[in-house]
């Protein structure tokens, strides 16, 4: 029989696994970027293209996992995604060489994937077989928790007065810690004949079109915000220099969002969920769009950090649900439209700020797909599997 302890092990290396791959390996760069362009030769447009490798690697990984079939194979390349996301985080300390710095950030994205997309179906089978909820709103956990600690500790290095190199080896010792119960904990999948095969029969290709569009949706929102959280936040006199401590705000309301979610999903039914979601985040991108105002700020930001990773979570969860043999191929196509999003929606938002001069018309553009995305959903019910 399965130990308490032993279920609580192997959620904690979930956890783990996305505060290394996704909070330190691919975050932690948009706290350092001021660091790096301060005291390296970077600049802005430099910055931008490594963001821009990030994202290519992050595709990479989702197309590498929506081509394999073999748990066993993504067992190992998940173990590798953790060796990748340590050395890429220590590697970016020793050297300054763009090509280096790019090909660092690369593979950075490449454990991302590893991590999210192959962890969290490997997470999720992992539940199904042992007789749990197949829910990942724990797991989920470790999004949130990984912004969270990377905001922690940029804010923390920076009041140490450490040089970019050293932030950086500081993260990379960080990553080892959470590497140990990553790679430990989370247990091998059993022999393919002593795997369960489930007899639903997966959704329409309506429905899975529909899924990936109302992703899209999701993704273009979630950019959007998380991109120019922080440099909003500044344009507020009354919250000049407090930029870092919001985006610990959106980390703090993130990292138990994806257990409430599981919750509300457990009341409501997991659609209406989802489409709750979507209102919650159209609201935190709507109000720093027509006000000012720095309590609506503060509180459109917390809004944000609860209803993104709420979104990723439940629109996760009910496709490794639909498609429990091999959730991660499934969760790969959503994800890369969601990776398509976020390379257009940031430059349609820069092109507008800075024709402009405000961020209010980016917003606004955002909050409307995202409530096309809302309108899907609505539909989304009526076409699924019963």
């Amino acid at each position: 029989m399965l130990r308490a302890a032993d279920t609580w092990k192997v959620l904690l290396a979930g956890i783990c696994s996305l505060i290394l791959t996704v909070g330190l390996a691919r975050f932690a760069y948009t706290p350092l970027l001021p660091v790096m362009r301060a005291e390296t030769w970077l600049t802005v447009v430099a910055g931008g293209w490594l963001a821009t490798f990030n994202y290519m690697g992050y595709m990479s990984g989702a197309l590498l996992a929506a081509s394999i079939s073999s748990l066993h194979l993504k067992y190992r390349l998940y173990r590798v995604g953790l060796v990748l996301a340590v050395l890429s985080i220590t590697g970016m300390a020793f050297t300054q060489n763009m090509v280096l710095w790019s090909i660092l950030r690369y593979i950075a994205g490449l454990s991302s994937a590893a991590g999210l997309l192959i962890g969290s179906g490997l997470m999720l089978n992992w539940l199904m077989r042992n007789g749990h909820r197949p829910e990942l709103g724990i797991h989920f956990g470790g999004l949130g928790g990984g912004i969270l600690v990377s905001g922690l500790v940029s804010v923390l290095m920076l009041a140490a007065h450490l040089d970019w190199a050293q932030q950086w080896w500081t993260l990379g010792i960080l990553g080892v810690l959470f590497f140990i119960p990553a790679w430990l904990w989370l247990p091998e999948p059993a022999p393919a004949s002593a795997q369960h095969k489930h007899s639903q029969q997966p959704p329409s290709r309506q429905w899975l079109l529909m899924m990936i569009a109302t992703y899209f949706c999701a993704g273009f929102g979630f950019v959007v915000s998380a991109t120019f959280t922080v440099a909003m936040v500044e344009k507020i006199p009354a919250l000049a220099g407090w930029g870092s401590w919001v985006w610990i705000l959106v980390g703090i309301a993130a990292t138990p969002a994806c257990f409430i979610w599981d919750r509300v999903s457990r009341r409501i039914g997991d659609m209406p969920a989802l489409q709750l979601a979507f209102v919650g985040q159209i609201i935190s991108i709507v109000l720093p769009a027509v006000t000012g105002s720095a309590a609506a700020a503060v509180f459109s930001s917390a809004l944000y950090g609860a209803t993104f990773i709420g979104i990723v979570s439940l629109t996760l969860t009910v496709i490794g649900r639909f498609y429990p043999d091999n959730p991660a191929k499934a969760m790969a196509r959503l994800t890369l439209s969601y990776g398509v999003a976020q390379i257009i929606a940031p430059a349609i938002t820069g092109y507008i700020a800075e024709s402009t001069g405000s961020y209010q018309g980016g917003l606004l553009i955002a909050a409307l797909v995202m409530s096309v995305g809302l309108g899907i959903l609505w539909k989304l019910p009526f076409t699924q599997p019963r």
